[in-house]
């Protein structure tokens, strides 16, 4: 058997200031054909998963193109052209093929491209044809489109909310297109709009319990595959919102009831998914009344994998103001910062001012007396699923009773290495502010006396009914009262 596989993806925040161009990818992880290292990056499951099975089976894999940029605004149209022909120019060179498989996300917007996911699906089905087998792994934070699934012949989304399962479904990505590609199985497919947006933490209740559910389903009675797109609300496009996708064998009916049924639970569940965003001072507040440390405070809105900067300075500002020590904040966004600590070295004392440089979102710069604690090259932090995400060159700092992460590639805290490796030891702290939304969790989790989730300012924010939609289809909740699915046609 002969399989293709590559990768194009980020996820697009179409309210964040910054574009993300050719270098945004070169960054977070692009390797030409046949160029990928051994270890999972994290849209390089599916060649990661193909290369476990490729010997054995007898295939002829043939790797193109792996790129991934952080999330961050609109990609701009010579960005998202460029890798894309890339790509395609390594399928067309692959050809024949049994299999194509690729690691997408589902919400990357280009300018000119509402759909991009959907667009190359397009062309990839045009280059190869209706009998080669096309599957695509996806994030959860899809804009799960008719185009992308009529294009494909399977899409699985990861389930983990961290996203802590990227080979686990990537490598039933690789079975289910195995079978199909064999004949062993017909998949069908039904997609149902759940017409809401909202979070499915798999760390509580009710959406462990529900995806746990919707796992036991998978392999029994026909049903092949279920995806629940959660959705990515700061993406301003009009199939913006949760889908329910599921695949059956050959039971079109049955796949289109179960999707509905599932829909119609996710929206009964929404008020319960929904995450609680305290504001600053008061989630401040309630940090300090737990007792004993450390406290997690997860600054949401400035999350850099939801597209923000990264480098916001309002916790840390009411950190200041209130005078509040012994807390870690980071890793900030700020390499104009960061080299100066680097060119003073470790141990000096200096004027910085951190952060705040982006815009308005990012509220405005601290000016800080600092101490230089500890500087690393080129650092490297572990990222979801045991991805090695590059952090650049990385300063741990100290003002005022605080110590700041500085780092100079933009990426948000996935695990505790990220302060650890600079000698940040987390278990003395009281308070640790980390830019991120989620992902943080699996490995924060482990060493936090709570996790508090706090509605600050930002680009990323929360608070989804305040941004300023123009291209979504409504109605949709939160914005509207809606709480019935749709049936999607996706033939």
């Amino acid at each position: 058997m002969r399989v293709f596989s590559g990768s194009l993806a980020t996820e697009t925040n179409t309210f964040a200031p910054m574009p993300t161009g050719l270098s945004s990818f070169r960054d977070r992880g692009y390797f030409p054909a046949g160029r990928h290292p051994r270890e999972l990056t994290f849209f390089s499951g599916p060649l990661c998963a193909a290369r476990e099975v490729a010997a054995d089976k007898g295939w002829t894999l043939v790797e193109g193109m792996v790129a991934g940029a952080q999330p961050s605004g609109t990609v701009t149209r010579e960005a998202y052209e460029t890798l894309r022909e890339e790509l395609l120019r390594d399928l067309r060179a692959a050809l024949p093929l049994d299999m194509v498989l690729l690691g997408l996300h589902g919400a990357m917007v280009a300018d000119g491209y509402e759909d991009c996911e959907g667009d190359l699906l397009e062309r990839v089905r045009e280059i190869v044809g209706t009998k080669t087998v096309v599957g695509a792994e996806l994030d959860p934070h899809m804009h799960l489109t008719p185009l992308m699934v009529r294009c494909a012949d399977l899409l699985v989304s990861m389930k983990e909310y961290p996203h802590t399962d990227v080979m686990e479904r990537a490598r039933e990505l690789v079975t289910l297109c195995e079978a199909k590609a064999l004949g062993r199985i017909d998949p069908v497919a039904a997609l149902v709009d759940c017409r809401m947006v909202v979070p499915v933490h798999t760390t509580r209740e009710p959406a462990r319990g529900f995806i746990d559910r919707v796992q036991a389903m998978e392999g029994r009675d026909g049903v092949l595959s279920i995806s629940v797109g959660q959705g990515f609300a700061h993406g301003d496009v009009p199939e913006m919102g949760s889908k329910i996708l599921v695949y059956t064998d050959g039971e079109k009916a049955k796949a289109e009831a179960l999707a509905m049924q599932l829909a119609a639970e996710m929206i009964a569940m929404r008020d319960r998914l929904a995450v609680r965003y305290p504001q600053i001072d008061t989630a401040l507040d309630e940090a300090l009344a737990v007792g004993k440390g450390p406290v997690v405070l997860a600054d949401r809105a400035d999350n850099p994998g939801s597209g923000a900067p990264g480098d916001s300075t309002f916790v840390l500002r009411r950190l200041i103001e209130r005078g509040i020590r012994n807390a870690a904040i980071g890793p900030m966004w700020d390499p104009v910062a960061a080299r100066i600590a680097f060119e003073a070295g470790e141990g000096a004392k200096l004027a910085l001012r951190i952060g705040g440089k982006i815009g308005p979102l990012s509220g405005q710069p601290l000016d800080l007396q600092c101490t230089v604690k500890a500087l690393r090259a080129d650092m490297v932090m572990t990222g979801l699923a045991g991805a090695p995400t590059d952090m650049g060159d990385c300063a741990l700092v100290e003002a005022e009773g605080i110590e700041i992460v500085l780092c100079s590639i933009r990426n948000q805290a996935m695990d505790t290495d990220v302060f650890t490796q600079l000698g940040c030891e987390l278990a003395s702290k009281d308070i640790v502010v980390v830019k991120s939304a989620q992902h943080f969790h699996a490995s924060f989790a482990k060493v936090a006396s709570k996790v508090i989730y706090v509605g600050a300012p930002g680009a990323a924010t929360p608070h989804t009914p305040t941004l300023p939609y123009t291209r979504i289809k409504r109605p949709r909740w939160p914005l509207d009262d809606v709480s019935t699915p749709v049936l999607l046609a996706t033939s």
